[in-house]
C-alpha cells in the first residue's frame, strides 16, 4: 500500500511539474501584439536667417501617431498638412508667391528629420531670405512654426 501511494505521489507531482511548464511556456511563448500603427516622429529646424544652415535657430518636434503632439505651435494642423502631403514636405510650397520679395541673399535653411509612417525621411530646403520663404511656405501649417 505504500509503494502505491508514493506512486500516486509521485503521478501527482510529475503531472503538476509537466503542466505548470507547459502553462509557464504557453505564457512565455505568447508574443506582444504588434503595434498599431506605424511610428511618425519628427523635429523641424529653421536655421538663423544669414547664419549657418548648420545651426538652428528654432527647432520643434512632431508625433503623428497616435495622436498629434510635440512642441509645435499646431501638432493636429502640421499632422494633417503632412498626411495631405503624403509625408513629402515640398509637396506643400506653394509656387504663387504674394509679396514681392528683394533679391537679398540671406539664406534660412529649413529641416524635416525622423521617421514618417515608419519609414526614415529627411527633408530640406534653402530659402533665399525670410521674404521667399514666408512666400513659399504659404498656410502650411508643418513649416510655420
Amino acid at each position: 500500500m505504500r509503494t502505491n501511494m508514493r506512486f500516486a505521489a509521485t503521478a501527482a507531482t510529475a503531472t503538476a511539474l509537466i503542466g505548470g511548464a507547459l502553462i509557464a511556456t504557453s505564457v512565455t511563448a505568447t508574443a506582444a501584439p504588434a503595434s498599431l500603427y506605424a511610428p511618425s516622429a519628427l523635429v523641424l529646424t529653421v536655421s538663423q536667417p544669414g547664419g549657418s544652415t548648420d545651426t538652428a535657430a528654432r527647432a520643434v518636434t512632431l508625433s503623428c501617431m497616435p495622436g498629434a503632439s510635440g512642441t509645435h505651435p499646431n501638432p493636429a494642423a502640421a499632422c494633417a498638412d503632412l498626411r495631405a502631403a503624403d509625408g513629402r514636405p515640398d509637396s506643400l510650397l506653394s509656387t504663387t508667391h504674394g509679396q514681392a520679395c528683394t533679391r537679398l541673399w540671406s539664406p534660412i535653411t529649413v529641416t524635416v528629420d525622423g521617421v514618417w509612417q515608419g519609414t526614415r525621411t529627411s527633408w530640406k530646403h534653402t530659402f533665399a531670405n525670410s521674404c521667399e520663404m514666408n512666400n513659399t511656405v504659404g498656410q502650411s501649417s508643418l513649416l510655420n512654426f
